[in-house]
């Protein structure tokens, strides 16, 4: 449920081979950037808090990630705010504000963070001489209605012990795909964060991570309450699965 992004932190020290990378996703990330570079764009490095754009903004330019991470905020009438999603290295923001022509959510940098700013009708001219550069934002869209589709199973159908679990999951994993370090990671969220994210109180979220910590699926770091030890990726996937097994036999009892 997370929109693969990662942090300056992790690329800063070498990254071990990670087995079962997905070098697919790699090479996915590796072409988008590579063909963006082609089409007129402007870099903004960006650090923590600082807004990609605001909920408002006109739609003049998509951004896609070079590095960092990023989440996006809706903000409902009453001034509730719900945390929408996170992105990482060779994701697009914005997809969303093409048919209104507005965005509709903030997205702000969780990290020190470069993106690249490509004006949308710079982008189409160029994809009418080159459409693999349509086919990039095709493909983007797609994968954000799949991801948007991911995110309602887990919300709607893991406990929150699993969903905490499949949280880390897939920050490991877009981690992975971008060919970096997923033993040691560094979440760039406060557990409040977390829990808005994933419909739990901050409370529920504690638990939830003490637990997986006394199952060593995880560990805390001395470093800090955001840095966590995965031994095993797979036994987060794991976790999930037996979390979802002891739930079906509770509602057969």
């Amino acid at each position: 449920m997370i929109a693969t992004s990662a942090s300056t932190a992790h690329a800063a020290r070498p990254a071990p081979a990670v087995r079962g990378a997905p070098a697919a996703a790699r090479q996915r990330i590796d072409r988008t950037l590579e063909l963006l570079q082609r089409v007129p764009l402007t870099r903004r490095l960006l650090h923590a808090g600082e807004p990609v754009f605001r909920a408002g903004d006109a739609l003049a330019c998509l951004h896609v990630i070079h590095f960092g991470c990023v989440k996006t905020v809706n903000m409902s009438a009453d001034g509730r705010e719900q945390v929408a999603g996170l992105y990482f290295k060779g994701d697009w923001l914005g997809l969303d504000s093409i048919a209104a022509g507005r965005q509709g959510c903030d997205a702000v940098a969780l990290d020190l963070t470069e993106v690249w700013a490509i004006p949308y009708a710079a982008l189409l001219e160029a994809g009418a001489g080159e459409p693999a550069l349509l086919e990039l934002l095709h493909t983007a869209m797609s994968r954000e209605l799949s991801r948007d589709r991911d995110a309602m199973l887990s919300l709607c159908t893991l406990p929150a012990d699993a969903r905490v679990a499949d949280f880390l999951r897939g920050w490991a994993e877009a981690l992975a795909e971008r060919g970096l370090r997923t033993d040691q990671i560094t979440i760039h969220m406060t557990r409040a964060e977390i829990g808005n994210y994933l419909g739990m109180k901050l409370e529920t979220v504690s638990r939830a991570l003490s637990r997986l910590a006394r199952e060593k699926v995880i560990a805390f770091s001395e470093t800090g309450r955001r840095d966590l030890h995965i031994p095993d990726v797979a036994a987060l996937a794991g976790f999930v699965q037996r979390s979802l097994g002891v739930e079906a036999a509770a509602l057969v009892h």
